[in-house]
Order: C-alpha cells, then structure tokens, then sequence
C-alpha cells in the first residue's frame, strides 16, 4: 500500500540505537532515543524520552526555554502545572504541545499507577526562541485517524492517508502513530528536505527500507538517510507499533544547558541569568511553586 502511485525510493536506514534505561527527574525512569551520545540530536530535534513514572516520583517544579515540549501519554496520565497558572492533566491518548519560547516553570506528575509515554523536545528557530509561551492540547478523541489495509495511523502532528492534524507546528513537523498488523505494508511520504527518523514501540517485526532490511526491535530509534518517504513492513505473527517524527530542520547553532536551548553561549549565559534573578519571561520563579 502507498500514499502515491508515482515509484517511490525509500529512505535507507542510516542508524539503529537502543533507547536505554536512565533515570531522570525524581524518581522517574526514561529511554533516552535522542539526546545521547549516540545520537545528540536530529535537527530540529533536541531529545526524545519513553518515560515510565508511578508515584511518589515524577518532574517536579523545571525551567525551560528556547524550545517545544510534545507530551503524548502512552499509560495512566500526567498532570501539569506552570507559574502561568495553565494546570491540566492528560490521559492515554492525549497530547500536549507546549512552547517554552521565552521561558516557562512547570512540573509534570503522574496520576496512576502505571504511567508512561513520550516527550520529544522540537527545537524553535532564533526568531521564535523569545515568544511567549503557548499550549495546544489535545485529546484522544480529537487526534485524526485512518485505517486501511491493516494499517492504523494517529495523526498527531503533519499528514498521512489523506488525514491532516490540527497541530499548528512553528518548526513543521510530522508526528505520526502506526499500528501494522501482521503482513501489512505501508509507505508514507515525507518532503525531501526534512529529517526522520522511527521509534518502535511495540513488536518484533518492523522493517524499514528495503524488504530484506533486519527488523528493529521495540526501545529502538530507527534513523532514515535521504529519499520520498519511508516503507515499513510487520513481518511478524503479531502488531507493531511505532511513532515517525519528521520535522524540517532550522539550520542554526544549538547550545544546550539542561533545559535552555539557544543559538550562542552568550543567550546561554544570558538565560541562567534571567532564571537566578527572576526577569525576562521567568518573573514569577520566586514566588510559584506547583501544588
């Protein structure tokens, strides 16, 4: 099955790399896909986490600036509060794309037992780093999806099948959720310019590229060279899951100090300044913190 009748030339895979176990915030348990050594960033993508948090634990009361936080809730849910007074709580299935632009304190906590998901951090062009902040929440319901041929496709963020999402994306990204069931195929294309690359959440038979490619196992980041788009197979007796992130890269210097994210060291220096003294778009750090 594909998006186009036009012959079409996959993506090769260019990197595989294990997401492994670190722990972050308080308590809580990641796979880190991108933001490693192995694999620093992907322009304009800063990091990409599979989190897995049950209380007491979780990301307290943390700046950010300079960039897009995109939160989709895999298991359970994840409450959030910022010093803007936004608080919310998001369930399985739904997402939250916030930007930090000039600066943002927030914390994240679980609701459940069980949680988990993905957090994929999207880096904003110079012009955009010092916008004020701003939420697009959505919820399960409210995502676009298609089925055809024993492919099921969440359309977070750009298109696939026809189906465009809601998601207005300063940096222009595609954020795409596939479910293959077994034998099934798909192509989806992507513009040629931008950069991708697959996480596998579920199953043992992803294949990209070429048919005879070696399948990537779950907790794997896939990374895809250049060419129209990608073509996945599930060459297994059970459905495979995965989520494609494509996004156009910004071109620009990035420097990063934990939760900042700019284009010089000097904004670097410049952004820890405004966070210790309490100006410049984190005026309320003194006085907040989440409940």
């Amino acid at each position: 099955m594909s998006d186009s009748s036009v012959r079409i030339v996959p993506r090769p895979v260019v990197k595989k790399v294990l997401a492994k176990l670190q722990r972050e915030g308080d308590g809580a348990v990641v796979r880190r896909a991108i933001g490693r050594s192995e694999l620093t960033f992907l322009d304009p993508f800063l990091m990409l986490d599979e989190f897995s948090v049950s209380p007491p634990a979780g990301f307290p009361d943390h700046p950010h600036r300079g960039f897009e936080t995109v939160t989709y809730v895999l298991q359970g849910g994840i409450t959030h509060q910022d010093f803007k007074g936004h608080k919310g709580t998001i369930y399985a299935g739904d997402v939250q794309w916030m930007t930090a632009g000039r600066g943002i304190i927030h914390s994240e906590m679980p609701e459940e037992e069980v949680n988990r998901g993905l957090q994929l951090w999207v880096n904003l062009s110079s012009k955009d780093k010092m916008m004020e902040p701003n939420y697009q929440e959505l919820s399960g319901s409210d995502i676009p999806r298609a089925e055809k041929d024993g492919v099921e496709v969440k359309v977070i963020a750009g298109e696939s099948m026809g189906i465009h999402s809601h998601v207005y994306t300063r940096t222009p990204t595609m954020f795409l959720d596939f479910v293959l069931k077994p034998g099934a195929n798909f192509h989806q294309n992507i513009p040629e310019s931008w950069n991708a690359f697959a996480y596998v959440l579920e199953g043992e038979g992803c294949v990209f590229g070429p048919p005879n490619s070696p399948p990537a196992p779950p907790h794997h980041t896939v990374v895809f060279g250049q060419g129209d788009g990608i073509s996945v197979w599930n060459k297994s007796s059970r459905p495979a899951r995965f989520v494609l992130i494509a996004g156009e890269p910004i071109g620009e210097p990035v420097v990063q100090y934990g939760p900042f994210v700019m284009n010089s060291q000097a904004e670097i220096d410049e952004t820890i300044e405004d966070y210790h003294y309490a100006r410049n778009g984190f005026e309320m750090a003194n006085h907040w913190s989440s409940q």
